[in-house]
C-alpha cells in the first residue's frame, strides 16, 4: 500500500489524499477543499478503480474558464504517484 499526498494548484480544492492497494488501485481518495458533493461523488466512482483508468478518464476536465479541473489534478497525482 502506498499513500500518496498531493497538493492542487488552480482549483478550489486544496490537497488530495489517497492509496494505491498493491494491485495500483485507487482507496481512500479525499480532496479537502472545493465542492465537496460533487467531490464526493468523484471519489465513490474512482474508489476500486485501476490507476491508469482513472487517469485516462480524469485528464483534460476542465471548470469553466480553468485550464484544469479537481478531476484533472487527481489525473496528474495519480500520474505522479
Amino acid at each position: 500500500m502506498k499513500h500518496v499526498t498531493y497538493y492542487t494548484t488552480g482549483t478550489c480544492s486544496r490537497q488530495i489524499d489517497f492509496d494505491l492497494d498493491d494491485n495500483d488501485r485507487i482507496t481512500g481518495l479525499r480532496f479537502l477543499g472545493g465542492c465537496n458533493g460533487n467531490l464526493q461523488g468523484i471519489s465513490r466512482l474512482v474508489e476500486g478503480m485501476p490507476r491508469a483508468e482513472a487517469i485516462a478518464r480524469l485528464r483534460g476536465i476542465r471548470c469553466g474558464a480553468k485550464l484544469t479541473s479537481c478531476p484533472d489534478q487527481l489525473a496528474t497525482a495519480l500520474s505522479q504517484a
